[in-house]
């Protein structure tokens, strides 16, 4: 499976001492930044871009890693909005590159 999922947290910060710092403007960099090195860590092959992150792996070990790094950016706000697009297809892997290096193939004009 491939899971690509987008997580931001809202809101006044759980963490009131984060608050305090002066940390509760509108840039989630660093909640972000908390979400993709739970992914970076899980050792699952994954990739992240400006939008968002991309992991594959197994149904159960997916979604923990989207869990946790739920859960992590939980801490930076009140709220969490998550946004999930799976692309399940049993039997396959290497698909976080094998996908771009079929359409790469199609744009330049050779067969996959």
């Amino acid at each position: 499976m491939l899971l690509a999922f987008s997580v931001a947290p809202s809101g006044i910060p759980a963490d009131t001492a984060y608050a305090a710092a002066g940390n509760g403007d509108a840039s989630v960099h660093d909640a972000v930044a908390a979400a993709v090195k739970i992914v970076r860590e899980s050792g699952l092959p994954n990739q992240t871009d400006s939008m968002f992150t991309t992991i594959e792996g197994e149904w159960d070990e997916v979604f923990d890693v989207v869990k946790r790094a739920t859960e992590a950016v939980g801490k930076f706000g009140s709220r969490v909005s998550l946004v999930i697009k799976a692309d399940i297809r049993p039997g396959f892997s290497g698909e976080l590159t094998a996908k771009v290096e079929r359409l790469e193939g199609a744009l330049n004009g050779s067969q996959a």
